[in-house]
């Protein structure tokens, strides 16, 4: 009968975990390394020397960025990336086939066994022959590969013993000390634009990686044009859908600050919103735009494409239709007597004066201004037919264009007009206008008179109070009440953002 032993016996054998740890750390502290301190290779953003598959160059002016990162995140970053390195237009290498695996067959290693030949690819920044090419990344071949892959991931050589000492070694190094040292000289400084075009590369790969892009916190001038330079070499890469997401959370920091801009630059911040694929921008944009129309129509329809210039002609049809509306129902509103019937010159005349004089300050102000009045030519005096021909095709040709066709009304200040009638009643056709206007008519005029009329033109105004209110409402995140055009387009369904209606 065979004994086993006592479990108190084997966990004396064996001591605490902790204590065979701290022997083994404490020995390992207590080898020696020739040559100083070991060989710790990166691998991490953005170099990652052991797993790193795709070597990126980046060179501008005086100053070349270097990247090691993964096929798999850039090609689920960019369909650029997805496409290039592809089976069909891949020029990858193949590294560390055979040469470990017979490594592994001497040495006995298991993980040598176990290593496959591991694809590599590389792309340089291609400046372009001319000043007006874009600069690219190309695919080059990777001529200096071996099988530790790059040349600066390769590890230095391990000798099992320090060397001999060399005297003259000691010599030179006392030399040394006694020569004055000249630095290098430093390389020239690169100019703006290729600091840009570094820091939008960076910032590209960053976004892949998942950390926050380099942008100016601060300046919403500066950071602008720091996420549309971004944007446009997102868009180079077909990597929108990742990099968008993070340029709009970096611009709505600014809150106020960004409404204000987007007022003064309407156009320019619907091109970013687009790019962005940013609902709040794009619609904050988009509003002010349709207000306007047709100002900025020139850049918006060479800037953006025809879905988005759909949906712009789709709100100012739908802010025309509105305003026709209200104008009809404006010029509509009339008085009553105490008998029910509509004023007339005949039943109540002092009323009826009151209504012409609303309708013509409504009529007056929503007009667009009367064109200029062209010189007339003196009459020709030769009587000649040919002479009367010529002339007239001259003055064809010195008449200027007429303007673009726009179904808004092309009154200026047209938003104003209408806050004016949908604020309080005093500020539009006061006591002296309404003072003059019933001078005009002596016999008629006097104190009690007066007072009539302006009653009556209150009531007119209170009801016209009710009929613009539609268009007082703003659908604005920022301020929209002191603009000189209308805000109360409806920006909130799927089909106003070209991105999600999946047309775009």
């Amino acid at each position: 009968m065979v004994s086993q032993p006592s479990q108190s016996t084997e966990l004396a054998i064996r001591g605490p975990s902790s204590v065979v740890s701290s022997r083994s750390r404490r020995h390992g502290r207590g080898r020696s390394h020739a040559g100083g301190s070991s060989y710790l290779p990166q691998n991490e953003f953005p170099v990652f020397t052991h797993t790193g598959d795709v070597e990126i160059l980046v060179k501008a002016g005086s100053q070349t960025n270097r990247y090691l990162l993964h096929r798999l995140i850039l090609t689920q970053c960019s369909g650029f990336f997805e496409t290039s390195t592809s089976q069909e237009w891949s020029r990858a290498t193949t590294e560390g086939g055979t040469e470990l695996s017979r490594i592994g067959e001497d040495s006995g290693s298991e993980s040598a066994r176990r290593e496959q030949p591991k694809k590599r690819w590389r792309y340089e920044l291609d400046p372009g022959t001319g000043s007006d090419d874009i600069p690219m990344l190309v695919q080059k071949e990777n001529t200096t590969a071996s099988v530790f892959g790059a040349l600066d991931a390769r590890p230095p050589p391990v000798r099992n013993k320090p060397p001999a000492s060399n005297p003259s070694f000691f010599r030179s190094v006392a030399n040394l000390s006694l020569h004055p040292t000249h630095s290098a000289p430093l390389p020239p400084p690169i100019s703006q634009e290729d600091q840009d075009l570094l820091n939008d590369y960076d910032n590209l790969f960053r976004i892949f990686y998942n950390y926050s892009p380099a942008l100016d916190p601060i300046d919403i001038a500066n950071a602008y044009i720091q996420c549309k330079s971004l944007l446009t070499l997102a868009d180079l890469y077909d990597a929108l859908a990742v990099v968008g997401p993070r340029i709009d959370h970096h611009l709505l920091q600014f809150q106020s600050r960004l409404w204000k801009q987007i007022a003064k630059y309407p156009s320019s911040y619907l091109r970013l919103g687009y790019l962005a694929q940013s609902k709040t921008i794009f619609q904050e944009a988009l509003i002010h735009v349709v207000g306007q129309w047709p100002v900025g129509e020139r850049h918006i329809r060479h800037q953006l494409p025809d879905t988005v210039m759909d949906i712009i002609e789709d709100k100012v049809e739908d802010l025309s239709d509105m305003i026709g509306k209200i104008e009809g129902r404006l010029f509509r509103l009339t008085l009553t007597t105490s008998r029910g019937e509509r004023v007339t010159p005949q039943n109540s005349y002092l009323d009826w004066l009151a209504v012409s004089l609303f309708r013509q300050w409504v009529a007056e102000k929503t007009s667009p201004p009367a064109p200029p009045s062209l010189p007339r030519s003196p009459p020709s005096r030769s009587g000649g037919g040919h002479h009367s021909r010529t002339s007239n095709s001259s003055n064809t040709h010195n008449n200027p264009p007429p303007p673009p066709y726009s179904p808004l009304p092309s009154a200026p200040n047209i938003g104003r007009v209408y806050r004016t009638l949908g604020a309080s009643t005093g500020g539009y056709l006061n006591h002296d206008e309404c003072k003059r206007f019933l001078k005009l008519s002596p016999e008629i005029y006097s104190r009690e008179s007066l007072k009539k009329f302006e009653r009556r033109l209150e009531e007119l105004k209170t009801m016209a109070k009710e009929v613009v209110r539609p268009l007082m409402r703003s659908s604005l995140l920022g301020e929209g009440h002191n603009t000189a055009y209308l805000v109360c387009s409806k920006v909130d369904d799927p089909r106003d953002f070209p991105w999600l209606d999946g047309s775009a």
